[in-house]
């Protein structure tokens, strides 16, 4: 034992004593560039307790589920290996569908989803591991039993009417000023990372601003998103038809791939709000839909499609049950209940990705650089003072190579594949040669070559030696002990 104890000491001496390529970098004033957004529906997650099960109904896809709060804090563990800062759970007033999107007041919570005192607690349970918790407040598109509608005295304030649905003049100073209220009470009722904005319909940029600066009063820190086109001061920047063109860009292979950067550009000129990047949403079609309408296979197109929309810059939305790639018509067929006996191939794909992106201040906030961009040939760098990356998807149907000059990567430099641990050097010609088969993604860091790890190679003999010399001290010590007890016998 002693001995082993000495050979352990000296390894771990040793080890402590070579030099290691982990460096972390110290995050600055988070914004929400440096998020990423996880989008539920509480009702179709997961069902902690039958105690809010009211005439629940799970074979009609039209009806509550019994998904609430306690389900959502019972598999935080699953959005925790993801990786995600930011769960974005819907909207969570009294409502008349599962969805949350015909609500009925802007102050009681859905019974089906659980207490004030389980809300509070679902936000506890996710700040504890990092993750902010963000719900929707509708401006307009109400339920024609919602409070507000039911009331006399308010009957100025309905605009219109449609499909049961009701929509608020939200030009009406009125209809402005209690909106405000009810959405100040709101947010200092719960410690909420965001808010998001929906059904603005109408409203214009004076109003919306209005909103935004009395929550970032209230907590400056808070994110304010929406869900719609708008000029208002919001922290991210959405675009109707973002979803849209990711799914063309890669539901299949060789697939043009010149609106990339359509709602990206902006951002890179040097407009302050960080674009939503997401491959579907939660009133679209499921991306899935789309690839296996083409005969594609889905978790391969999931992982070509996710792994750019990670660190493209902007902010990454991803849907529930993306990562068991759930399928679905835009509606109910979309909102199927989370099944959580799938395999987790693709979980622990979008946490790998993550992983880099939480680590990299460059991957989230760092110099972009377009290297290729040639149906479905993507290559990018990010770029920062102390790290450096590219980022490769051959969304094709043949084995493509990149070429990188001297000029673009830096001399002696070397490339690690952080999924394929490849290692590419640079060439005679003073050329970094990347190839990748069809259907390939990969993320390479680039760092100062190595050339060989002299200290690692001696750590290891220096090991190999000890063990050497400890297997043949316990061979010594067996004859010996069984040379005494034959002496003994005799």
């Amino acid at each position: 034992m002693k001995m082993m104890k000495w050979v352990s000491a000296i390894i771990v001496a040793i080890l402590l004593l070579t030099p290691l390529s982990i460096v972390s970098y110290a995050d600055e004033a988070r914004t929400i560039a440096d998020e990423s957004i996880y989008d539920v529906l509480v009702d179709r997650y997961f069902n902690k307790t039958a105690q809010n099960d009211i005439n629940v109904d799970r074979q009609d896809a039209t009806q509550f589920a019994g998904g609430d709060f306690a389900g959502l804090v019972e598999k935080l563990p699953t959005i925790k290996k993801m990786g995600f800062t930011i769960t974005s759970i819907g909207t969570v007033f009294t409502t008349e569908t599962y969805d949350g999107w015909t609500p009925t007041s802007y102050e009681n919570l859905e019974p089906h989803f659980g207490t004030e005192q389980e809300l509070a607690d679902l936000i506890l349970a996710y700040n504890k591991e990092g993750i902010q918790i963000m719900v929707d407040f509708p401006l307009s598109n109400v339920s024609v039993n919602h409070e507000w509608a039911q009331d006399p005295a308010k009957q100025a304030w309905i605009k219109s009417q449609h499909e049961e649905l009701v929509q608020w003049d939200l030009t009406n100073l009125e209809v402005q000023a209690a909106l405000e209220e009810a959405l100040m009470q709101f947010v200092e009722s719960y410690n909420f990372g965001g808010i998001r904005l929906t059904n603005i319909g109408d409203a214009d940029t004076a109003f919306l601003n209005s909103l935004i600066e009395a929550v970032k009063t209230r907590n400056n820190a808070m994110y304010v998103i929406t869900n719609e086109d708008s000029e208002a001061n919001f922290d991210a920047k959405f675009a109707e038809d973002a979803a849209e063109i990711y799914r063309d860009i890669f539901k299949n292979v060789d697939l043009p791939t010149n609106d990339l950067l359509k709602h990206i550009e902006p951002y890179l000129a040097g407009e302050q709000v960080a674009p939503l990047l997401m491959i579907d949403s939660l009133q679209t079609n499921r991306f899935v839909l789309d690839a296996t309408e083409q005969k594609m296979f889905p978790p391969t197109r999931l992982k070509t499609a996710l792994l750019p929309i990670m660190f493209l810059p902007g902010v990454p939305v991803v849907q529930y049950g993306t990562e068991i790639a759930m399928n679905g018509v835009a509606g109910e067929q979309a909102h199927q209940i989370y099944n959580f006996k799938t395999e987790e191939e693709l979980v622990d794909y979008i946490g790998n990705l993550q992983s880099i992106r939480s680590k990299s201040a460059a991957m989230r906030q760092g110099d972009f650089s377009l290297v290729e961009n040639d149906n479905g040939l993507i290559a990018f760098t990010r770029k920062s003072e102390e790290e450096q990356w590219l980022v490769i998807t051959n969304n094709t149907s043949k084995t493509k190579q990149v070429v990188l000059t001297a000029a673009e990567i830096g001399e002696d430099k070397e490339l690690r594949g952080v999924l394929s641990n490849e290692i590419v050097k640079q060439n005679k010609d003073d050329e970094y040669i990347v190839v990748l088969d069809r259907e390939v993604s990969e993320v390479y860091q680039i760092i100062d070559e190595r050339g060989w790890n002299i200290p690692y190679l001696v750590a290891l003999g220096i090991v190999y030696v000890l063990f050497v010399i400890f297997v043949i001290a316990i061979i010594k010590r067996g004859r010996k002990k069984r040379n005494l007890e034959e002496n003994t016998e005799i």
